[in-house]
């Protein structure tokens, strides 16, 4: 250990772009066994690892890195497992760069530790032997309801499955996976690393029905009287809008329908209407992970150009910078410190966005800076197609209410510390009561909630 004056970090191989536009195969490489030894033996082993507490599963990364150091696989496989419900998805799609990796005491200096790479890779060279996550054999008499299958809902059912309890789970989409199946590109997440956790689930003795909506395909009622307790992990999916004029032309569209869509196709479905941008020269409004999803999707989908266009300027993206760092290597033109006026139209078609250009002022108490709009500055940018990526808010289905689940102000569950709801029986988490956010904080809360019910029913 102690090597990173020896071993400088080192990130993920990517594949060359002129290669990964032609595919959504996924952009980075897996480490090697000798490329992950040495990066691992760079940690310094903090006697407060700011990794850990940076983590918001608390993985015992220390612990893992040093097991990889010491070439103890078959221990940092079991330490990576332990904590997280899928370390080699998070591994993949964490904004390390804020979280662990930007919590690295190497940060900034040597450069930190490259752990989403080793996480990846403690997983996939598990796999490789054969290795499996392990769930107990031993069943209890106790039911529990999963209502969505992303990743609060997997989560939640690792964790209920690996104490004996049994699980159905129930999803409205034809596929488990939630937004990881549909909502992140394949260029990010291979969809078989989604189905091979889910069939882990499966064989652990999970219960899986899909195509089947609450409220519509199976009562409510029903699951309050069959299952002993109801998780409720439907994420955050009601698209936000932007709110100006001609925002409802037909060729103005929503992010999660333009990602969805082709994921479709992708996996195979020939029936699935997709919204098509080849050749188009398409315009995404946003700057977050779900923008730059939609950019790098509309390069490989073979649009004549692409822009992003965001209120603030890049130092303030919310999004992860490695994205933005691709999206710029595979084409994507950005323009920032814009603000959206109106969407003019021509025969219901948008023919351009009315921008105002902004200004920024010191950022207030919640770390922002406010944003100005600079007035008589308004210009045209042309588009084809316009994608909205403003950000997503929950859903508020009607079963909620038949359950007496009190929801806030602006649509989320409302739970208490042990994540039940109003109904004692009901328990929720992820993006449903957080407010969309990341597919690691839905992991903690799929674990938490699981903790709880294991102790209360």
């Amino acid at each position: 250990m102690l090597n990173f004056t020896k071993f400088e970090r080192i990130n993920p191989e990517k594949r060359d772009v002129l290669q990964r536009l032609k595919d959504f195969k996924e952009v980075y490489q897996v480490f090697g066994k000798q490329r992950a030894t040495e990066q691992a033996d760079r940690c310094m082993q903090c006697g407060d690892p700011y990794c850990h507490t940076g983590c918001p599963l608390g993985n015992y990364i220390p612990a893992w890195l040093k097991q990889t150091a010491t070439k103890n696989p078959d221990m940092a496989f079991a330490l990576s497992n332990e904590t997280s419900p899928f370390p080699e998805i998070l591994g993949r799609i964490c904004p390390q760069d804020v979280l662990c990796e930007g919590a690295c005491s190497l940060n900034t200096g040597h450069g930190a530790i490259s752990i989403g790479a080793i996480e990846t890779f403690i997983s996939e060279d598990a796999f490789e032997k054969g290795m499996k996550p392990k769930f107990t054999e031993h069943k209890n008499d106790k039911k529990v309801a999963v209502i969505g299958s992303g990743p609060a809902g997997i989560s939640a059912a690792t964790f209920l499955l690996r104490k004996g309890f049994n699980v159905e789970m129930f999803e409205r989409a034809d596929r488990a996976g939630g937004l990881l199946m549909y909502g992140i590109p394949g260029f990010k997440l291979d969809k078989t690393t989604v189905d091979r956790r889910i069939n882990w689930l499966l064989e652990a003795g999970m219960k899986l029905h899909t195509n089947c909506e609450i409220g519509k395909d199976k009562s409510i009622s029903e699951l309050e009287s069959d299952f002993d307790a109801i998780f409720l992990g439907i994420g955050s999916t009601a698209s936000n809008e932007v709110k100006i004029e001609g925002e409802k032309s037909s060729n103005v569209h929503f992010a999660i329908d333009f990602l969805t869509g082709l994921q479709k196709r992708n996996l195979g479905n020939k029936k699935i209407d997709f919204i098509d941008v080849k050749d188009k020269k398409v315009v995404v409004i946003g700057g977050g992970d779900t923008a730059m999803d939609c950019v790098r999707t509309s390069v490989r989908e073979g649009a004549e150009s692409v822009k992003c266009l965001y209120r603030r300027d890049e130092a303030n993206m919310p999004g992860s910078k490695k994205e933005v760092v691709n999206a710029k290597e595979e084409g994507v033109e950005f323009v920032f410190n814009v603000a959206p006026k109106s969407i003019k139209v021509q025969n219901d078609l948008a023919t351009a966005v009315e921008l105002y250009e902004t200004s920024m002022s010191e950022a207030d108490a919640s770390g922002r800076q406010k944003v100005t709009i600079i007035e008589g500055s308004e210009y045209l940018e042309e588009a084809d197609i316009i994608i909205l990526a403003l950000g997503f808010s929950p859903e508020v289905p009607s079963f909620l209410k038949e359950l007496n689940v009190e929801t806030n102000s602006w649509g989320g569950i409302v739970i208490d510390s042990k994540f039940k709801t109003s109904n004692k029986k009901v328990y929720a988490g992820g993006d449903c009561r957080r407010g969309a956010h990341l597919a690691v904080t839905a992991a903690l809360d799929g674990r938490e909630a699981a903790k709880a019910i294991i102790k209360e029913i």
